[in-house]
């Protein structure tokens, strides 16, 4: 699909793939490129962007969080951050890409005074399922102790995935399998995933469609699927997407009526 970012107002809806290998600028210089982003299973908000700082840092990663980035130049291809290089160098060192420890993640919180609620939560309890755990309502300290920041263990947090891992993974309709993962589509203002971008070519040739978080019952990881609460004929019945066109707020509100989605804040 195209990597080109969608007007959303003054945030973008962009593919989460096309930010793969752009070069991070901080304040004094360039850091290195995007590798990865990862989020959070139960809340669908990207809680990191690891960054590969390069010969920069010996081939050192580092973990970045959503508050800091900037403007994105999609010409360019480069993404602004509110940090320092010396800061990031100072940063606790990521020894291993994941699983990723609470501990390294209460670091980086503490050294860089971030906030690990940033973002909010856009799904609630609604997206609760099997693999999200009961419904939760997201206050501060609740989250908190909910990503497991509270307790600073070395085991590495179950519920950070990397964006990189779902891509491929094939998706069940509640009567049948329908495609597989292509995409997230990310909403730049939040940092939070807006849509899963689905091939659904094997069943409906040359088709793509948008499903929300919401539609998602599960997700098993071991077998690499993706679990929906939406029929096969629901799916085909759904307002047309053009992957070339603009997704308007036109279109989102059509596309949350007909699957009886809740709005993001209209």
């Amino acid at each position: 699909m195209s990597a080109a970012p969608v007007s959303k107002g003054s945030a973008m809806l962009l593919a989460a793939s096309a930010l793969k290998n752009y070069a991070v600028e901080a304040q004094d210089g360039t850091m290195g490129t995007v590798k990865d982003l990862l989020f959070d299973d139960r809340t669908w908000q990207i809680r990191w962007l690891v960054i590969d700082t390069g010969g920069w840092l010996s081939e050192r990663k580092v973990l970045v969080h959503p508050s800091t980035i900037g403007p994105i130049d999609y010409g360019r291809r480069t993404v602004q951050v509110a940090l320092t290089k010396l800061r990031v160098q100072d940063s606790p060192s990521l020894s291993t890409d994941l699983p990723v420890s609470r501990q390294h993640e209460a670091d980086l919180y503490s050294h860089y005074d971030w906030s690990p609620v940033w973002g909010g939560a856009l799904y609630g309890p609604e997206i609760a399922g099997a693999s999200f755990g009961p419904p939760r309502f997201f206050g501060n300290k609740e989250l908190y102790d909910d990503l497991g920041l509270g307790n600073h263990g070395d085991s590495g947090d179950p519920h950070l995935r990397s964006i990189a891992e779902i891509d491929g993974y094939h998706v069940h309709a509640t009567d049948g399998d329908i495609g597989h993962v292509d995409n997230l589509m990310i909403d730049d203002g939040n940092w939070g995933i807006r849509y899963l971008v689905l091939n659904t070519s094997n069943w409906w040739a040359g088709k793509q469609v948008l499903m929300s978080p919401y539609a998602v019952t599960d997700i098993s990881w071991s077998q690499e699927k993706v679990y929906l609460d939406v029929t096969r004929a629901r799916v085909q019945s759904s307002p047309t997407w053009d992957p070339a066109a603009i997704v308007s707020e036109i279109y989102e509100k059509r596309l949350h009526s007909h699957y009886g989605w809740s709005g993001y804040g209209w």
